[in-house]
């Protein structure tokens, strides 16, 4: 009698069997995804992000020059590419000043007006002076900047690492 009660019963050895089966592909389920969700987290960054807009000699003296380039970028593991606009002014053709074309209120693209002097905001009437302060309008602050380098007569800018 003591004999049985030791024995492993069918219906145990099934109920054990199928717990451990589950379990096992439970847990090789698990780890990929697991990776999946912390592994972007885990890679190292890159240090510094250097955009090449274009040669130095296309931007005119004292006059903002609209730059435009495609740059990929990537979230998690979702590649994206956009379209990065930039305006560039220098007054002496050493010292580079860049502006991003994006206003500080909502989001709208600017342009440069010319003939008054500003970039101009169409969707509240903002109007920012050539180094990108805030000129009239609601804006809460100036044109953001970007780090600018010079290197075989190509320009570059920085963008966040």
């Amino acid at each position: 009698m003591e004999e049985e009660k030791d024995q492993l019963s069918r219906r145990n050895f099934m109920a054990i069997a199928t717990t451990a089966i589950g379990g096992l592909i439970g847990l090789v389920m698990a780890v990929p995804a697991v990776a999946y969700v912390i592994g972007p987290a885990l890679q190292r960054r890159r240090e510094e992000n250097w955009v090449r807009l274009g040669p130095t000699s296309k931007v005119e003296l004292g006059n903002p020059t609209l730059f435009k380039t495609s740059i990929e970028s990537q979230t998690g593991w979702i590649m994206s590419e956009e379209e990065l606009a930039v305006y560039v002014l220098t007054e002496d053709g050493r010292n580079f000043i860049a502006l991003s074309n994006i206003c500080t209120h909502l989001g709208c693209r600017v342009r440069w007006i010319n003939e008054q002097g500003q970039y101009f905001c169409p969707c509240h009437n903002a109007a920012f002076d050539k180094t990108g302060q805030v000129a009239s309008g609601p804006p809460p602050s100036p044109l953001d900047r970007y780090e600018t380098k010079v290197e075989d007569d190509q320009l570059y800018i920085l963008l966040g690492g």
